[in-house]
């Protein structure tokens, strides 16, 4: 066996298939989802086929041709990579029909009764597939180096409505026949009261990017390529709305910048507040938290991410997750160029100020297995959702500002145009870039230390912290707190939620909990909206042992999924100096709040919490 991807099964001398066609039969009172996977190769293969599986009852292979069964066996599971599925084919078979039921708990699928929805009256799934996660949805060579194009039909309650990252066909009444294969049988396929939804994504793409949400949704248009779904509510749609009013000045942006825009629509879906991440680039449906609305458009930012994957990540993506900086690093600057564009460079130089403090804080967390502060990483037996950091994002973006700096913007701009042009639906390895990198800018491995960059550990020596009156006013506040002077309110008359959170973030961390409330009486920092600016300071009044707080910790633990705020708030109880009273605290809040989050961010928060309790 040769596999490309230390995550996946997938075997470097079988085929890679260029298009699966999915039918699935989503049962919301038993949260699976029966199906059946047609994967199609390019050309006829006979021997053994590797594919990957986690959690999912496979219940036969069939030729579809003959529609007679093929052999396969499944493996007991690996801890990380879920379950081998070795197919055997003979006689030159170019497309296999796999039939499968997912698992309640598949670790991409998050089931949400009526009482967890908004207007609590539908249920509402949805899937988040990266990084290794479509395996649990349904069988594939679950790795970013198989692109694939494929089309799906969810059989779904007539009253719900589906979205996909594909391009939306039809909606329709079920057909007879359509459910013969599956294990729920065509009777049920056809049923009463059933609707079938169907997509095609004719691009091809990593199978992380496969994403679909089915419930009681709605949409307002915001610009000529893109609608805000949202749960069927006003005020949830309206906001959404006027947050990402500036969308489509964005998506011209970007296409200035690095080219044409090569998905058609760029929709965004606001999910539930146990949405794991801030924001997921599936290509046409941007999935987002709801979260990221602020009221004052600053949530943009994240848009502005999600959209720059357009072309760094979906366009050209890492071909493992050991290279994951590609896609991250490359996304990150060109969010920064997109961002200093629309709203104006001292934004972005804010931007690059809050990520060169995360950067700095990611070295002491992994200060004891430095391996992880490397671009070009070895993850051999490691989970790659475990080490999920901002080293590929931040060092990621110095790693190419500092190639800007060298070369001149001009001259890189250039070269980036030329780079995504070239690789574009590719998945590519550190080494291909590099090469490029050195063919098109010649001598750049002179100038700049490639090797120390990208295989190195730490920040490298000539990594660069921004600056700018305003970067420089708010973090000479932060350091004259422990002085005991407080910002006036003159100073921050004009600060929003960007200028907060770096304030925050650079404020000393040995602070009293006296100084903390004497702050949050000024600012009511506590009750801010804007959940970077909350979290920091809950976070500050955790480590100041500021027990006021813990009622609204416990709030915000409750109410929001996203990892970026559950990490620091339960490492924060639960680490170091904690007394016994935090670690209890923290272990029955999450008790308590675990049914609430997606099943990633339940296992990633188990480690944390179980790991200092």
């Amino acid at each position: 066996m040769a596999p490309v991807d230390p995550h996946s099964f997938t075997d470097s001398t079988h085929p890679f298939a260029t298009h699966i066609s999915l039918s699935l039969y989503l049962d919301f009172p038993s949260s699976t989802i029966h199906g059946t996977a047609l994967l199609s190769f390019p050309n006829p293969y006979t021997g053994p086929l590797s594919l990957d599986a986690r959690s999912l009852i496979v219940h036969s292979v069939i030729d579809p041709k003959s529609h007679t069964p093929l052999p396969f066996s499944l493996s007991v599971p690996d801890p990380i990579r879920g379950c081998h599925l070795t197919i055997s084919l003979e006689n030159n078979h170019d497309s296999v029909l796999v039939v499968f039921t997912t698992h309640p708990s598949a670790s991409a699928l998050q089931w949400l009764s009526p009482p967890q929805t908004f207007n609590k009256t539908y249920p509402l799934v949805y899937t988040q597939c990266q990084a290794i996660h479509a395996r649990s949805v349904f069988p594939c060579q679950d790795t970013p180096a198989a692109r694939v194009r494929y089309t799906a039909r969810l059989n779904i309650p007539r009253q719900l409505s589906a979205v996909m990252a594909a391009r939306h066909v039809e909606k329709r009444a079920p057909i007879s026949g359509e459910g013969s294969f599956l294990s729920c049988g065509d009777q049920m396929w056809c049923a009463e009261g059933r609707a079938v939804e169907e997509f095609v994504m004719e691009q091809p793409v990593p199978p992380y990017l496969f994403a679909f949400a089915v419930g009681e949704l709605g949409f307002r248009e915001v610009g000529p390529r893109t609608r805000v779904y949202a749960e069927a509510a006003p005020a949830v749609l309206d906001s959404a709305a006027r947050e990402f009013a500036g969308t489509e000045d964005m998506i011209r942006q970007g296409e200035k910048l690095f080219g044409p825009y090569e998905w058609e629509r760029f929709d965004l879906l606001v999910l539930p507040p146990s949405f794991p991440y801030g924001g997921m680039e599936n290509p046409r449906m941007v999935f987002l938290t709801p979260t990221v609305i602020k009221g004052d458009s600053s949530g943009a930012q994240v848009v502005a991410h999600e959209l720059a994957h357009s072309w760094t990540g979906n366009l050209i993506t890492n071909k493992t997750n050991e290279h994951f900086w590609l896609n991250e690093g490359f996304t990150t600057y060109a969010e920064r160029r997109i961002v200093e564009v629309v709203q104006g460079e001292e934004k972005a130089v804010l931007n690059i100020g809050i990520g060169w403090r995360g950067l700095n804080e990611e070295m002491e967390r992994f200060k004891d297995n430095m391996e992880f502060t490397k671009l070009k990483m070895n993850q051999e037996g490691v989970d790659p959702d475990d080490v999920y950091s901002q080293v590929p994002y931040e060092k990621g973006f110095q790693f190419l500002w500092r190639i800007e700096r060298q070369v001149g913007r001009p001259a890189f701009d250039e070269f980036l145009k030329k780079y995504i042009a070239t690789f574009k639906f590719q998945s590519i390895d550190t080494d291909t870039f590099l090469d490029f990198l050195k063919a098109n800018i010649p001598g750049i491995e002179k100038d700049v230390d490639l090797v120390l960059w990208t295989e190195g550990t730490g920040i490298p020596p000539d990594a660069y912290e921004p600056v700018s009156s305003l970067y420089t006013q708010i973090v000479t506040l932060a350091n004259e707190f422990n002085l005991g002077r407080m910002p006036r309110e003159d100073e921050v008359a004009d600060w929003r939620g960007q200028e907060w959170e770096l304030y925050l973030e650079n404020l000393p961390k040995s602070v009293e909990a006296s100084q903390i409330i004497a702050l949050d009486q000024r600012y009511r920092l506590s009750e801010s909206k804007d959940y970077e600016v909350k979290v920091g300071f809950l976070q500050l009044a955790i480590t100041a042992k500021c027990r006021d707080y813990y009622g609204e910790v416990e709030k915000t633990l409750k109410e929001v999924g996203r990892m970026k705020y559950l990490r620091p708030l339960y490492t924060a109880l639960v680490q170091g100096n904690g007394k016994e009273e935090e670690k209890i605290f923290a272990k029955r809040v999450f008790a308590e709040a675990r049914d609430c989050y997606h099943p990633i961010a339940q296992v990633f928060i188990s480690i944390v919490v179980e790991l200092f309790v």
